[in-house]
């Protein structure tokens, strides 16, 4: 009994070490091809945050050493910039910047239409922004983030709300939008997550209803308190979509 335990756990841990070298190399062919197909020397390149964008900064440095691409690279977050100093590419901000050339970024949900859910790491508001003043904003994620609608695999929408009103802006999402708004907690310390701009986030479960989610999002931002959500709507030109399979799933928006 004791060595059928010994083998199943055996098997258990091989199943899950498989699985989660699937999901890595996944994102990793995501985010290779899209800097292979997207971006160009000279360019103006924004960089997004969270687990996928490690391997598009790993490439984009492969290719500044081999090509000699001479980028400038726009963060969206304080990961994003110590990713692309660690990298050793150029550094450069929105304020040197007027027009970015190419936004790669993830995301945590995409619909046929390439409707976005992000800010499951809280960088919402800077991703938006980077995003909305570049030429091309490019996805990139594994095959769990590609869903027929919003809601099938991710359940919330990031809000970034001002710590002064978030019970305020918590009670009108409910009542006018159903679902329940839960403010994001940090794990290891007490109290709820801040984010880069010094913002709370309220975590807005929205149930399984068919929405359209660019009504949904304009009244969102209308509310007293709060700064942005992470619904991108009608911003996104591509997606990669790593596979299961070892191959790599091209969206473009619908036309």
């Amino acid at each position: 009994m004791q060595l059928r335990r010994l083998q199943n756990f055996r098997q258990l841990y091989k199943y899950l070490h498989t699985s989660e070298m699937s999901v890595e190399e996944s994102k990793k062919k995501a985010a290779f091809a899209a800097v292979d197909n997207h971006v160009k020397p000279n360019q103006i390149v924004g960089v997004g945050s969270g687990s996928t964008i490690v391997y598009a900064v790993q490439r984009l440095a492969a290719r500044e050493k081999e090509e000699g691409l001479n980028i400038r690279c726009v963060p969206t977050s304080f990961q994003a910039r110590q990713l692309i100093l660690d990298a050793g590419l150029n550094l450069s901000d929105l304020e040197r910047e007027s027009q970015i050339d190419i936004t790669i970024d993830g995301c945590d949900e995409s619909d046929v239409n390439l409707t976005l859910i992000k800010g499951g790491g809280g960088c919402l508001t800077q991703e938006k922004i980077v995003a909305a003043n570049s030429r091309e904003f490019v996805v990139i994620a594994d095959y769990r983030k590609n869903s027929a609608s919003l809601g099938e695999q991710w359940k919330y929408v990031p809000i970034e709300v001002v710590p002064f009103a978030w019970k305020q802006v918590k009670s009108k999402i409910e009542q006018e939008l159903g679902g329940e708004a839960k403010l994001r907690m940090a794990k290891a310390k007490a109290g709820p997550v801040v984010t880069d701009n010094s913002m709370f986030l309220l975590d807005w479960y929205m149930g399984d209803q068919a929405r359209d989610w660019f009504t949904v999002n304009q009244r969102i931002v209308t509310i007293p308190g709060v700064l942005e959500t992470g619904l991108f709507v009608n911003m996104a030109q591509k997606a990669y979509f790593g596979l299961e399979n070892g191959t790599v799933l091209e969206k473009a928006k619908p036309v």
